[in-house]
């Protein structure tokens, strides 16, 4: 069913291309421009998205071996990281259940974490087992003091975690059948090439950037081109969504070699997995997905976005995975140019720009931005966020019973 899906998206493309049009919204949308400027609306934000819904906290190949652990901060809950002895993935409130200092930091190699401040002891699966000075701190049940743990889900190569241990929300119903067409990336077994950390202006401002090839050839003349595409039909999935350029051509592009496959006289059998993959993949609220050759293979650039400490600030982690760890220094040379041009192509021209826009945006004088009927991305992630953020507990969980079972139908 999910290649089927691919197929019919990449069916679309090719006739709209052949037809020279693309799908439009039905009309041209105002949002208000303090959506983005607004400490109020941000810090709601930041409770009611991103501290309750499920977040793609890592690829699956950033944390591959048992014991290994990442520990990270989001929207000021520390989170940790453990991938079991039975390759499973815990997800725990980094905060020792004595005082609450972070038990580990960064990203390493563990079968237990042991508290610096005061020498208790925790078992990779969030077990407390060692209580220091157990005579003089006195009895305690240690199986009620165990690690918080969180919701977690692991597929197609990714790992969602939800930060409210007490949330009910099924994390593959918030999917919407999503993470069944990610598959198709073949993430699962890929290696983590490098990655790195970029600052960028208010999450939403940098992430209506993803949902847009509008501005493609303008922006981006001097690295993309000025004759780049700047049309994009979209693909929804509750509130996730791909978007993708309708054209009867896809690029292959494998080490130096471009080949412009006429997509429109392959049968589906013969339409290439890397081409049912093209285009940029959005996983709501903070995720882009967009397929890249470096070092003579297939590779992604994952972009995971978080709001920042203030309304005007973000910060964007980059990974580049690989379908293999480049092996000669040529490979491996041209894997980090790869990579490096993405960097130019995010830091200098997509962040830099919404940086100025931001601080335009704070002047107050602007009521409110545009969407076009050909940004209709744009449109759909900040409906969704104010859907979202109106949302009580309960009406999430209907929403997404409500999404998934469409998208099974």
């Amino acid at each position: 069913m999910s290649r089927e899906t691919l197929v019919a998206m990449t069916r679309n493309l090719v006739a709209h291309g052949a037809a020279d049009t693309m799908e439009y919204a039905d009309e041209v949308v105002r949002i208000p421009a303090s959506a983005y400027t607004d400490e109020a609306v941000f810090e709601t934000e930041k409770k009611q998205i991103f501290r309750r819904l499920p977040l793609m906290v890592a690829p699956s190949c950033e944390l591959p071996n048992p014991g290994d652990f990442k520990a990270m901060d989001i929207c000021g809950v520390p989170l940790l990281l453990s991938r079991q002895k039975d390759g499973s993935m815990g997800a725990f409130l980094n905060m020792c259940t004595h005082r609450g200092n972070p038990l580990a930091a960064g990203c390493g190699n563990a079968s237990r974490f042991t508290c610096g401040y005061h020498g208790w002891t925790f078992k990779a699966d969030g077990d407390l087992i060692g209580v220091a000075s157990p005579q003089d701190f006195g009895k305690i049940d240690k199986s009620q003091h165990c690690l918080t743990k969180f919701p977690v889900y692991e597929n197609a190569g990714l790992i969602w975690v939800t930060l409210d241990p007490h949330s009910k929300l099924s994390i593959a119903d918030y999917l919407c059948g999503y993470d069944e067409l990610l598959k198709a990336f073949e993430f699962e077994g890929w290696t983590l090439f490098s990655q790195r950390t970029l600052a960028g202006p208010n999450w939403k401002t940098a992430y209506d950037g993803y949902l847009d090839f509008y501005h493609l050839p303008v922006l981006h003349k001097d690295t993309f081109g000025a004759d780049f595409y700047n049309r994009a039909n979209y693909f929804a999935f509750g509130p996730h969504q791909r978007l993708s350029t309708p054209s009867k051509f896809a690029i292959k592009v494998q080490g130096d070699d471009d080949q412009a496959l006429d997509l429109e006289a392959m049968s589906d059998d013969q339409l290439p997995q890397e081409v049912l993959v093209q285009g940029v993949w959005t996983i709501f609220p903070h995720i882009s997905i967009a397929s890249f050759y470096g070092g003579g293979q297939r590779g992604a650039m994952i972009s995971q976005l978080f709001p920042g400490d203030k309304v005007g600030e973000s910060y964007t982690t980059q990974f580049y995975v690989m379908e293999n760890q480049p092996e000669t220094p040529e490979q491996v040379q041209a894997a980090h140019d790869q990579f490096n041009f993405l960097e130019i192509v995010v830091r200098d021209e997509d962040y830099a720009t919404g940086k100025r826009q931001q601080q335009a945006l704070a002047s107050g004088l602007m009521k409110d931005v545009l969407f076009g009927k050909n940004e209709k991305g744009g449109q759909v992630f900040h409906q969704w966020v104010e859907r979202l953020v109106n949302a009580s507990d309960d009406d999430l969980v209907a929403i997404f019973v409500a999404e998934q079972r469409q998208a099974a139908e």
